[in-house]
């Protein structure tokens, strides 16, 4: 059988719960080595379709604004489009220089933007949709967190920017999830009261329906919930 070279290689599309696939990369701010440079850290590792497009452009402003709030949640921000380094550096000095967005101008992208001409890295992540585009990463957003493990996957075609409120608010739900040991409802934002996972038994359930566990309170013997203030959950979440 012929070789494969890396820009033939069929890799499977990662999932949930998988480690991040590992790569070297060079990038507006020097080198990584991904995701090993990032241990102990949550990372959104984030595709774009092209430099020098408009939704592109308010997104990467807006991740650039934002910068500084994720970073107060232990978490690390990486571009990638399909675009080489120069193509990215005079886009971002673009940026900073003349484009005005919203409330949003002079805005400098200090997070590492990779340099995928080879489409290497796109291909090992499942970015490049062919039904979407076959040049062009379509909008994936991986949230790994600190041991190397994605932990959420979402993706948006070409035409659509990204809801960054919702990107911050699952970053914080899953490590109020992982820090307190619940799951996190519809809509969830710190404050809100969480959900306890079902009763493993019968006279669990039958409990918990009894008011016998007092901090919860129980719907059904299935849906039970319980409050952690938000002073809490951001304890836990952000940095001091």
């Amino acid at each position: 059988m012929e070789n494969l070279n890396e820009n033939q290689v069929a890799y499977p599309m990662p999932r949930i719960g998988d480690a991040a696939p590992e790569f070297q990369a060079v990038t507006t701010q020097g080198n990584i080595n991904f995701p090993a440079d990032y241990k102990g850290n949550w990372v959104i590792l984030f595709s774009h379709p092209a430099d020098f497009t408009p939704v592109c452009t308010s997104e990467f402003m807006t991740f650039a604004t934002m910068e500084e709030k994720f970073a107060e949640a232990n978490c690390k921000l990486v571009g990638l489009s399909v675009d080489g380094l120069y193509s990215h550096i005079a886009w971002l000095l673009t940026i900073k220089e003349k484009i005005e967005y919203r409330d949003m101008k002079n805005v400098e992208v200090k997070f590492p933007l990779i340099e995928d001409i080879s489409m290497n890295v796109a291909k090992k992540y499942g970015m490049i949709q062919p039904g979407e585009s076959s040049t062009q990463a379509v909008r994936a957003v991986f949230i790994i967190d600190p041991k190397g493990v994605i932990r959420t996957i979402i993706y948006y075609p070409l035409s659509l920017g990204r809801n960054f409120d919702e990107l911050y608010r699952a970053l914080v739900a899953l490590q109020a999830a992982d820090a307190f040991g619940v799951a996190t409802p519809a809509d969830w934002r710190p404050g809100d009261d969480v959900i306890i996972s079902p009763a493993g038994s019968c006279g669990k359930a039958k409990d918990r329906m009894e008011g016998k566990e007092e901090e919860l309170d129980c719907k059904d013997w299935f849906f039970c919930t319980k409050k952690i203030s938000k002073e809490e959950v951001l304890e836990k979440v952000l940095k001091k």
